[in-house]
């Protein structure tokens, strides 16, 4: 089965630093992928380049087999989910609005949409009577959790998240956890998930990809990377991570 996400010899350069060199990397379809690593180590960097917000300066970055330079970036962002941190929601619509905001772009049929919000606030674990309601009228927990149904409202096959769960408290971020694994387990999205945190890498993800200095350090299953650590900087997170 062709991969759904594939980097072949990617190289990305800012100024006079390359950021990543010789990436190369097969996502399948419906694998929740962690990434994990020093800071500056091309994690972000890796997760744009899949909508087509970065472009690589050498190497082909490949969707669903088709190399993203060769499509309508405008288009291919609509049909892929991305929630960063802070959700980043249109402070003058309401909830409904926001979460309508994509499909709405890519169909004009009203009760399309409407079928999407409703499905999508069901799925993110949001109650109906917080629809008319606007961001600054929802707890940073409830923002998030709109965050990421307006990222899922177009039915997309990628998901892309962006330390999503950061500016949320520790009880709050544990719920947030709880619900995108299952989200991920009712749809068999694809997730690419960056993260600092070694804990919500290992509980999250189906695989991990633990990058340093714009390298990959180690890719495998959370059991893989916490038995066999390949690398120094890979046993120092498994140790911070029992700690």
């Amino acid at each position: 089965m062709e991969p759904i996400i594939k980097y072949q010899d990617v190289k990305k350069v800012y100024g006079e630093k390359t950021i990543v060199e010789h990436f190369n990397l097969s996502i399948e379809k419906g694998e929740f992928l962690t990434i994990i690593g020093s800071s500056g180590s091309g994690k972000t960097t890796i997760l744009k380049m899949v909508n087509g917000l970065i472009i690589p300066d050498e190497g082909t970055v490949f969707v669903e087999g088709k190399d993203i330079l060769k499509e309508d970036l405008i288009q291919l962002r609509r049909n892929i989910g991305y929630a960063i941190q802070g959700s980043v929601l249109f402070p003058n619509m309401t909830v409904e609005k926001n979460i309508a905001y994509v499909p709405n772009l890519l169909n004009d049929k009203k009760e399309k949409t409407n079928q999407a919000v409703q499905k999508w606030i069901r799925i993110a674990g949001l109650e109906e009577e917080l629809l008319n309601r606007y961001p600054d009228e929802l707890s940073g927990g409830q923002q998030q959790r709109v965050g990421i149904a307006r990222a899922l409202a177009a039915s997309p096959e990628i998901l892309l998240m962006d330390e999503p769960f950061g500016a949320v408290d520790e009880i709050t971020r544990g719920e947030l956890q709880r619900e995108i694994k299952r989200i991920h387990e009712e749809t068999n999205i694809t997730i690419l998930f960056v993260t600092h945190d070694i804990n919500e890498a290992m509980t999250l993800g189906s695989k991990v990809l633990v990058m340093n200095a714009g390298a990959i350090d180690q890719y495998g299953t959370p059991e893989e990377i916490m038995s066999l650590p390949k690398t120094d900087f890979v046993r120092k997170l498994v140790a911070n991570s029992r700690k």
